[in-house]
């Protein structure tokens, strides 16, 4: 698969490298914007000078390896490309749950197939991220249409980083700027993200669906229609643990999250438990206050995640149910922190946290 992605990088002004190679272009105090070219069919090229990176180091080797400096391309412009076999994306991250953003408002059907997705998504031989998201035409009196393929190839209700990362890809694609909000046509029904002043997506995620037929799961009620605090076997362990939908189901679990909790075991046991007939994200939470819960996650199509929107909206939500916290708290999630708020006044939940741009791209499909 011949990839094209697009980053900003410092570097000392060489113009050419060859033979086998490792280097970290962050170490020079000089900044030069470069195209690399790697052999055989990847090539990184800037177009904005402005994107951050959490990690400034990286180690590259080739056999063959030629850095030049390009012309100057707007983000805006390489956006607005429309060429016969080639997806042009926007990689954007919501506290490390990353997602590759494509354009699709000319059509209400994805533009790439879910076994396309998979590729892509995949971190050795594809561009690398949690889900393909796709920005469709609004529906029902919506201004967009957001759908998502998970790296798996399914295709989930609705994403709460995603859908934060979707609002800031509308945002560039439009060229807005300062305060906006949108109403997104999801699996999950009507969310409506607001971009804030200070960049930060706050989401209203509509209500929390508690009903144990409709999360769903099998499990009995037994705090009225809902799962609370209930006993669950997966592989001869018993676990307490309470079930919300917020448009996609969830199992939570609290208790101390210890290092040698290993998601890749116990993860995947809860994710095709027969008491979860749409399989399940599950949620490992231990609380540190009223206001403040850690969390890991397990998600459903996508594997262990550095953060989880709506896992961590279910979580709060569970916590109340158990007398665990209040209906405002902080939850610290392995990429970050995600404000969340359940309103007693209109039952809704709220999610705040940020969504950035990684790199733009182009790839051969």
């Amino acid at each position: 698969m011949a990839i094209a992605a697009t980053i900003s990088l410092s570097v000392s002004p060489t113009t050419r490298h060859s033979a086998a190679a490792a280097f970290n272009p962050f170490r020079s105090s000089s900044s030069t914007t470069v195209s690399v070219s790697f052999s055989p069919a990847l090539r990184i090229t800037s177009l904005r000078s402005s994107i951050p990176f959490r990690n400034p180091s990286f180690r590259v080797s080739a056999t063959s390896m030629s850095i030049q400096a390009p012309q100057q391309t707007s983000s805006t412009s390489f956006l607005d490309r429309r060429e016969s076999g080639v997806l042009h994306f926007v990689k954007y991250h919501g506290l490390g749950n990353d997602f590759i953003l494509v354009d699709n408002r000319g059509s209400t059907e994805p533009r790439i197939s879910p076994e396309q997705a998979k590729k892509l998504c995949d971190r050795n031989f594809g561009i690398g991220a949690d889900g393909v998201i796709f920005a469709l035409p609004g529906t029902n009196d919506t201004d967009y249409t957001m759908r998502i393929f998970n790296s798996d190839g399914s295709e989930p209700e609705m994403c709460g980083n995603g859908v934060r990362c979707f609002a800031r890809f509308i945002a560039e694609l439009e060229n807005l700027h300062g305060n906006h909000s949108f109403k997104v046509h999801t699996g999950a029904g009507l969310i409506v993200p607001e971009i804030q002043g200070d960049g930060k997506v706050r989401v209203d995620m509509g209500e929390p669906i508690l009903k144990a037929a409709d999360v769903p799961t099998g499990l009995p009620a037994n705090k009225q229609e809902a799962v609370v605090k209930s006993e669950l076997d997966v592989d001869g362990v018993t676990w307490n643990v309470t079930c919300v939908s917020m448009g996609n189901p969830h199992c939570v679990t609290f208790g101390t999250i210890e290092n040698k909790l290993n998601l890749a075991e116990i993860g995947p046991k809860f994710e095709h438990h027969v008491m979860f007939p749409a399989r399940t994200n599950t949620e490992f939470v231990q609380v540190c206050s009223p206001s403040h819960l850690k969390m890991r996650v397990w998600e459903r199509g996508a594997g262990a995640t550095l953060a989880c929107g709506t896992g961590a909206c279910a979580t709060v939500v569970a916590a109340v149910l158990e007398g665990r916290a209040g209906r405002k708290c902080t939850v610290d999630l392995p990429g970050g922190p995600l404000e969340i708020e359940w309103r007693e006044e209109n039952n809704h939940i709220y999610m705040t946290g940020p969504a950035e741009v990684v790199f733009y791209g182009s790839v051969a499909l």
